[in-house]
Parts: C-alpha cells; sequence; structure tokens
C-alpha cells in the first residue's frame, strides 16, 4: 500500500475547497483567489493522482443556464485520506478555508 502523497498548499488548497463545495473551476478560483492558470493544472494533477475525479454536466443544463457545461469535481476517498494528512502538515488550512465539517467543530 503506498502512501498519501504530500500536497503543495496550493493542492491542498484546492482540494480542502472542493471538500467544502465549491465543484466547479470557475468557483475554485472566486473561493481561494488562485489564477486559472494556477488552479486548472493543479486540477488535472488532482485528478491523475486519483484525489479528485471528474464529470461534465449535460449539455440541456448548461444551454438552459446560458453558459458552457461546467466540469464538476468530486473528492475520491483516497483524497479525502490525503486532504487529513494536509491538514496535519498544514495546520492553518482549515482557518484559511474550513470545510463543512471543519466548520462545525
Amino acid at each position: 500500500m503506498r502512501s498519501a502523497p504530500k500536497l503543495s498548499h496550493t493542492a491542498a488548497l484546492i482540494l480542502q475547497a472542493i471538500h467544502s463545495g465549491c465543484v466547479y473551476g470557475y468557483s475554485l478560483m472566486e473561493l481561494t483567489g488562485l489564477p486559472s492558470g494556477t488552479v486548472y493544472p493543479a486540477l488535472r494533477r488532482l485528478e491523475q493522482e486519483s484525489l479528485i475525479r471528474s464529470n461534465w454536466e449535460s449539455q440541456d443544463l448548461a444551454d438552459a443556464g446560458q453558459r458552457p457545461p461546467r466540469k464538476y469535481y468530486e473528492i475520491t476517498s483516497v483524497g479525502l485520506s490525503t486532504l487529513e494528512a494536509s491538514r496535519k502538515r498544514y495546520p492553518l488550512l482549515d482557518r484559511l478555508l474550513p470545510t463543512a465539517k471543519g466548520a462545525a467543530e
């Protein structure tokens, strides 16, 4: 069994944001303040490492919202355990961006 990957602060922040409910790229940029040139490459890396998974919304939903289709992200079980390890490595992570769980504690 391989150990959980060590995330950069930026990757941990993005994973925390996904866990807190930001589920598509633009919402991640708004919440974290990170530019698209940082967020989208990090999302690709997180997905390659199986820490998140993604799926595209249907064209009908996008058309109803009069916008392009969104790619939605969700944290995997491996991603969740990696995030927990990252919280120990970056103790201020919960203060910067609390999750629903972290906010209730």
